[in-house]
């Protein structure tokens, strides 16, 4: 029990910092566009274009739908089952950024997704994977940035999206 009472207290400190860091900066309007990037628009634009670029459609795309509901399936039980609040509603004088859409905020489903997409991409795909990575962190930061999330829910939500992502390449014959 001492050992999560010390890690929320880090992950706390560091939200602080971070968010702190970032309202003096012109990081705010670089986060909103990271934000909006992963709010599932970007997922259907991909896959409307891989449907029509991919050499093989008809498997990366069922690969890309099932990844994404694989990763969907475990992230609602995970937020509305451990309701972990957001920093607005669990620190004291603390207003985000922006308005979340939800109450909880563990794991951060933007960031589950994004990273779920970033890694499946780069395991079927390949090519820039440093570039689709980069813009997977970019998005679980820009969380942390707008004030709605909690660095250790952005770690978590990665985690869960690369696994998703893992697991389904595996499946599909891409790992």
């Amino acid at each position: 029990m001492k050992l999560l009472l010390n890690l929320q207290r880090a992950d706390h400190r560091l939200f602080s910092l971070i968010s702190q860091y970032a309202q003096h900066t012109p990081c705010v309007s670089t986060a909103r566009v990271f934000s909006r990037s992963g709010d599932g628009i970007l997922h259907v634009l991909i896959a409307a274009m891989l449907s029509v670029l991919h050499p093989l459609p008809e498997v990366i795309l069922p690969a890309l739908a099932s990844t994404m509901l694989l990763e969907r399936a475990l992230y609602w039980p995970l937020k509305n089952g451990l309701k972990r609040l957001r920093p607005p509603e669990k620190l004291v004088g603390f207003a985000s950024i922006i308005q979340a859409s939800d109450k909880f905020s563990f794991p951060s489903g933007h960031s589950s997704a994004a990273f779920a997409l970033a890694t499946l991409l780069s395991l079927c795909i390949g090519g820039p994977i440093a570039v689709l990575l980069l813009w997977a962190c970019g998005v679980a930061l820009s969380r942390v940035i707008l004030g709605v999330h909690f660095p250790g829910d952005i770690l978590a939500g990665a985690a869960l999206g690369s696994i998703c992502a893992l697991v389904n390449a595996s499946y599909w014959g891409f790992w």
